[in-house]
């Protein structure tokens, strides 16, 4: 069911552990380093005033996600409109190029193939890996959204560093030094 060297990974959580500050350093140090991560990082729930905002990456513009409800609301508070006008832009940047797409939460809606489960596919249809932060309680919904094709890995930045190396090195060999790309052809 599992792949170590699958395109599709699962950084899964549990209560306590904070897959945010992992995903945000990781997006971090690939474009520090010369490669274009792209996508969208929740600000961490630890973190004060974070109340459901996040950073796109590679920008940095910081959004917040959740919607202003009165004192009597009991429903969910994410701003639906946001995050999809958050997909749109990610999905433009993505048409621009990327080396991975980072998701940050695997939610309800995306649980319902809505939210930023687009994003993935597009991705995906592109020959670009992609991490999703998964919660633990959500995982066998994962595997069924993602069809069994998909690398569990531990909420730590070895785990997520190490399938990186091995996708990251076989994409780089798949690629012919002779071969033109679309953008090099059209030049």
């Amino acid at each position: 069911m599992f792949d170590a060297q699958c395109d599709l990974a699962a950084l899964v959580y549990v209560e306590g552990q904070d897959p945010d500050e992992i995903l945000h350093e990781f997006a971090s140090d690939l474009n520090a380093n010369g490669h274009r991560a792209v996508g969208i990082v929740q600000l961490g729930r630890y973190c004060p005033d974070a109340d459901l905002s996040a950073t796109l990456v590679p920008t940095g513009e910081q959004l917040r996600l959740f919607q202003d409800m009165n004192a009597y609301s009991t429903g969910c508070r994410l701003d639906v409109g946001q995050l999809m006008g958050a997909g749109e832009r990610i999905a433009r940047i993505l048409d621009e190029g990327a080396d991975i797409l980072v998701v940050n939460r695997f939610g309800r809606k995306e649980r319902e193939g809505k939210g930023l489960a687009h994003l993935i596919a597009h991705a995906l249809s592109a020959d670009i890996p992609v991490v999703i932060a998964v919660p633990s309680h959500y995982f066998a919904d994962w595997i069924k959204f993602a069809g069994g094709m998909t690398v569990k890995l531990h909420c730590d930045r070895e785990s997520l560093d190490a399938w990186w190396n091995l996708v990251s090195a076989r994409n780089t060999s798949l690629r012919r030094p002779d071969h033109l790309t679309v953008c090099e052809v059209i030049k």
